[in-house]
């Protein structure tokens, strides 16, 4: 992979950009059956478990995730919450995704980018608890599909090891 981020200047990281924004906005609005479109049928789906100890403290745990999910897996938690058996989100999270710091690169493949952002997460379950916060850095990997950008691949390094959250039911 080139370590020669595109310009902010250029359309194609303005599409990138974009598709990053609409993303947040179709995930915060829980339209999840359009959200699998936006994904390649070999998507790979990840958080690994930070290390905070030193002197590892940028890396991770081979082998430990907090989810690593493909399309099945998505699918099936999607195909979940269209159902009265979620109880992870019942009553239905509100979420927020901010997106920023986003940059782009070319990818390794023709027709790949890869797209690194950061995103806070801030969810609430109406007023029983206190809200949630996540926030970290995804790795993303955009490949055209007939001429569609699709998400082909997350990796979502999370700030924290520890997380503060009752439940990851929510997609980053």
């Amino acid at each position: 992979m080139s370590t020669d981020m595109l310009p902010f200047t250029s359309e194609h990281h303005h599409e990138v950009h974009q598709w990053l924004v609409v993303e947040a906005e179709i995930l915060d609005q829980r339209r999840y059956a359009e959200w699998m479109d936006m994904l390649t049928d070999d998507i790979v789906y990840r958080m690994p478990v930070r290390v905070t100890t030193s002197p590892h403290l940028e890396g991770t745990l081979d082998g430990m995730d907090h989810f690593d999910e493909d399309r099945y897996s998505l699918q099936r938690r999607v195909d979940r919450f269209a159902t009265e058996h979620a109880w992870t989100e019942d009553p239905p999270s509100r979420t927020r995704h901010f997106v920023s710091n986003v940059r782009v690169y070319p990818g390794e493949q023709e027709g790949e980018s890869l797209a690194k952002s950061y995103l806070l997460i801030f969810r609430s379950r109406l007023d029983t608890r206190e809200p949630d916060f996540v926030v970290g850095e995804r790795r993303d990997v955009l490949r055209r599909v007939d001429g569609v950008l699709k998400l082909a691949r997350r990796e979502f390094l999370v700030d924290e090891s520890v997380l503060r959250t009752q439940n990851l039911a929510v997609f980053v």
